[in-house]
């Protein structure tokens, strides 16, 4: 089995090592030297040229590096702000999660200010160029161009752009290349499946499916095929190459523009946004499609597939319209919003039936997979349940698992020599000082405004502690300059020109990120990280800093504090040991950094231990684990229940269980298993002769007991039955009960609380009834129907109807109802009391009136359930667990319906097939 793990970023990026050569034939030798030739002289002597290079790539990564302290160690003040800005790499760590590589394993680091003229995607000398923006513009291959015209390339008089091009696509045609571990993409994921792999919690090999990390347009098709070969046959990698174009329309504009604000709360309606939905879905489209051909060509019966993410939501639908078998797991790493905000995307449907096409579809947290759910209700009005999405031919489970960081590498990279170094570096550098430290992206979403704000009140209200606190805060740079990132500047400008002097700066701000060793020593060394996100998926910084934060330092520092967003997913595992704040209340996050550095140390240890506790039994290993190990259990539960994988009910093998049997109880659905259907609010749908001449016959044998169950009113249900006086009868789903040879009937449900709950709903349906012309509401006792089936415009009322299920489930979740979609209507009824609920008591009334001397264990040893609605499921499923634990000795559940089932058995012949079932069980 093989486990093929679909994110838009794979786990490598492609080096292209360009060698330096002057040989005459202007072939580039197999050489890994990265070249820099800038102000080289052209008949410079070769191997002067090579060792010039060298040196220039060294002292351009050393000054290029990114540290906290750029200044000598013995100089006081901390650095100053840097000015220029990093061009977006949509390859670079999204969500800010870190990557945890082996030392020995991490990329250099490619250093310099970034040309703001060039296109996010590929801006970098050493790799392709996209051709999203072709011809490329003369800053990104600057070098490129200098390279070929030193080495005397040809084709002066050919237009400059044209020349531009075909030397660039000349240069890495044959630059030789390698394949290198990337600390670029989804940081989390990786993590987790790492340590998933190692602790063998896979259970079998694991295959990644992303895109290189880098512009693949201008590769030819050989050189495609040399990588992809390579990658699969020693990496065990599945690239998947998509058009330049393709890929910015759909990560640049679709994902960035209108996908991420979206999920993160934000409506991309602002003058300035470049959410062009029509243009860039397609492209969208596109790269799903490549991703799903990528795996329906390679997948193999048995196979996991598992997509990720918001950049492939088509992918799961994309691969079940091919591969209809196939166990698909779905997991967002983001935020789900509201119906109300998600419902503004304009492609909303197509985006939650790729969805849909996952067998699983997993969340962060209990918040995102109900938003999920209610969506899904009110969108494409499916019946949503507690477990997941009734569909017609199949169930969708959903579920929420917190994904978590890897202990054991975080461990091994902090024993590094290289952060030891840099806590010395601080200990020294800060000394007598409290450290506030965070860690963001430099976006809307990141709240850095609002904990920059709010630092500045706090320093305002508390005068003592200006001179000793400093906040770090390190800033990842966004694609563009923004009005953000001017006010942000603005804020770290004013305290700083406050309280600043030549010894303290109450701000380290840092606009780029830093190595990995010193955010680990940031971490271990700070006395609190700040983290206020306005909405946030997860936020693995804050576990991270927990982990940092078990008191191994040098000098022996205790634990420091949590000040964590409520809106951050994180906020909903730690059980508030964290110090929860709102971002937008300034007032009550400077209080929290006031309390997080005069805190006892008493209380952060108890504080600490408890956020320790939970970070590591939420770790990424046990992440995979138990997602896969759910994906497992749901996937066999639903190819058991698909319709075509459940046999037809065989009348040999019911003839002989039912002579074997002394004590039989029959539990059969009227609509649609005794009669036809006919409309819901009619009182008699069709003549009921036959099936009252069957029941008749089948209780003149004094072993059987018989009850109908239907979702009619008692008095619809005694009309119909009056002549079969020892017939039982279940009315409106379970809220009424009627035992055999009685004419009394029981309200199973509280009459008082079924006042309340009515009261309430009655009020949202008026609403949409006014709303609606042609709709209508039916009461029945326990339930209320509002009918649309007859509305004028049955696509309006349709939307109505969607609107008004979801405000029910919504406002109404406490009272124990839930609206049902069904095909013209609504139904709302309690969860409490249902069919199922019914049949539990039938079953117990039948073993209370045992004998006492009874040598049986159980009152019926036979139990026959028919039924073709989403109401028997319920039925067919507690039938079958009195057989799975031998408490009836043979259970039979048959369904009608065309529909996934709990059913053991189906009947093709419909109503007429049922009736002559049964007929020929009475005349045995």
């Amino acid at each position: 089995m093989t486990i093929f793990i679909a994110s838009l970023y794979g786990p490598w990026r492609l080096d292209l090592s360009l060698d330096i050569s002057l040989t005459s034939d202007d072939r580039y030798l197999p050489k890994t030297v990265h070249y820099d030739l800038p102000g080289t002289p052209p008949h410079s002597d070769p191997n002067e040229l090579v060792s010039g290079v060298k040196k220039a790539i060294k002292q351009d990564a050393d000054d290029m590096r990114p540290s906290l302290f750029k200044r000598p160690r013995a100089e006081v003040t901390p650095p100053e702000t840097p000015v220029e800005e990093q061009a977006l790499d949509p390859f670079a760590n999204e969500d800010g999660l870190r990557i945890q590589l082996p030392r020995e394993k991490q990329p250099q680091r490619r250093g310099g200010p970034a040309d703001r003229s060039s296109p996010t995607w590929g801006a970098r000398h050493d790799q392709p160029t996209s051709r999203a923006s072709s011809p490329p513009p003369a800053s990104l291959i600057q070098r490129t161009i200098m390279k070929a015209e030193e080495l005397g390339r040809r084709g002066i008089t050919q237009p400059r752009s044209k020349q531009r091009s075909e030397s660039h696509d000349r240069v890495f045609k044959h630059a030789n290349w390698r394949i290198v571990p990337s600390d670029q993409g989804n940081g989390g994921l990786r993590n987790a499946a790492d340590a998933a792999a190692r602790d063998s919690e896979f259970g079998g090999d694991y295959t990644w499916v992303g895109t290189l990390g880098m512009p693949t347009g201008s590769l030819d098709p050989l050189r495609k095929q040399e990588i992809e070969d390579k990658l699969v046959t020693e990496h065990d990698m599945l690239p998947v190459f998509c058009d330049d174009t393709d890929f910015d329309g759909h990560y640049a504009h679709f994902c960035k523009q209108i996908l991420w604000p979206v999920f993160h709360y934000q409506i991309p309606d602002n003058p300035k946004s470049k959410a062009y939905e029509d243009h860039s879905w397609k492209h969208y489209e596109k790269v799903n499609q490549d991703f799903a051909d990528i795996i329906v060509k390679n997948w193999k019966r048995g196979d996991v597939v598992w997509v990720h993410d918001y950049h492939l939501l088509l992918v799961p639908g994309m691969v079940r319209a091919k591969l209809p078998d196939a166990k698909i797991g779905f997991f967002l790493h983001v935020a789900f919003p509201s119906s109300e905000i998600f419902r503004c995307v304009a492609m909303r449907k197509q985006l939650l039936e790729g969805m849909m096409g996952a067998n699983l579809v997993g969340f962060q947290i209990h918040e995102y997979s109900r938003h999920f759910l209610q969506t899904c209700s009110r969108i494409l009005n499916v019946e949503a349940t507690t477990d997941g999405l009734e569909l017609e031919d199949r169930f969708v489970d959903v579920v929420n698992l917190a994904i978590g960081i890897d202990p054991v590498n975080l461990s091994l990279s902090r024993q590094d020599e290289e952060v030891h170094k840099w806590i010395q570096i601080m200990q020294e550098r800060y000394e007598g000082k409290k450290l506030i430290v965070a860690r963001d992206k430099l976006d809307h979403v990141r709240g850095v405004r609002q904990k920059l704000l709010s630092y500045e009140l706090f320093l305002n209200k508390n005068p003592e502690w200006r001179g000793k606190i400093v906040l770090i805060q390190v800033a990842l740079s966004t694609s563009e300059k923004t009005e953000l990132d001017a006010t942000v500047s603005d804020i770290v400008t004013r305290v700083n020109s406050t309280w600043a002097n030549l010894a303290y700066q109450p701000v380290v701000y840092l606009k780029q990120d830093i190595d990995y060793a010193q955010y680990l020593a940031l971490l271990t060394m700070a006395d609190a990280l700040m983290i206020t996100s306005q909405r946030e998926g997860m936020n693995l910084t804050s576990h991270e800093f927990i982990f940092c934060q078990d008191g191994k330092t040098p000098d022996g520092k205790k634990h420091g504090s949590l000040i964590l967003s409520e809106f951050a997913g994180t906020s909903s595992i730690f059980g508030d040991h964290q110090l929860s704040v709102n971002p937008w209340d300034y007032r009550s996050c400077a209080n929290a950094i006031k309390e997080a550095i005069e805190m006892g140390q008493e209380e952060k240890g108890r504080r600490w231990e408890n956020l320790y506790e939970a970070i590591l039994h939420h770790n990424g290993a046990h992440w995979c684990s138990e997602f896969l190990t759910r994906l497992d259990r749901v996937y066999d539960e639903q190819h058991r229940r698909d319709n075509t994988a459940v046999p037809r009910l065989s009348m040999n093998r019911l003839t002989k269980q039912y002579q074997q049997s002394t004590r039989r109880l029959f539990i059969l659905d009227y609509e649609g298993t005794l009669v036809s259907w006919g409309p819901v609010n009619q009182i008699i749908p069709v003549s009921p002769q036959r099936p009252l001449d069957v029941l008749s016959d089948l209780l003149l044998d004094p072993a059987n007991t018989v009850y109908v169950m239907s979702g009619r009113r008692p008095e619809e249900l005694d009309r119909l039955f009056k002549r079969v006086a020892t017939l039982g009868l279940i009315a409106e789903n379970g809220c009424f009960l009627k035992d055999c040879g009685t004419d009394a009937w029981t309200e199973m449900a509280d009459p008082v609380h079924t006042r309340k709950w009515k009261q309430s709903v009655q009020g949202i349906m008026t609403y949409y009834l006014e709303r609606t012309p042609g709709s209508e509401i039916e009461e029945r006792r326990c339930s209320l129907i509002f009918h649309y089936k007859s509305a004028e415009d049955y696509e309006a009322a349709s939307r109505q109807a969607s609107d008004c299920a979801a405000h029910i489930n919504d406002a109404c979740e406490d009272q124990r109802v839930h609206a049902i979609p069904l095909d013209g209507c609504i139904i709302v009824e309690p969860i409490d009391w249902t069919k199922t609920t019914a049949a539990e008591r039938i079953f117990d009334d039948l073993k209370a009136g045992m004998k006492p001397d009874s040598s049986h264990t159980s009152p019926v040893d036979f139990l026959m359930v028919v039924g073709d609605g989403r109401e028997d499921e319920k039925v067919f499923k507690w039938a079958n667990a009195l057989a799975d634990d031998k408490t009836v000795r043979e259970v039979v559940t048959v369904s009608l319906g065309n529909r996934s089932t709990e059913a053991k058995a189906t009947l093709t012949q419909g109503v007429s097939g049922v009736l002559a079932a049964l007929q020929k069980l009475a005349s045995l």
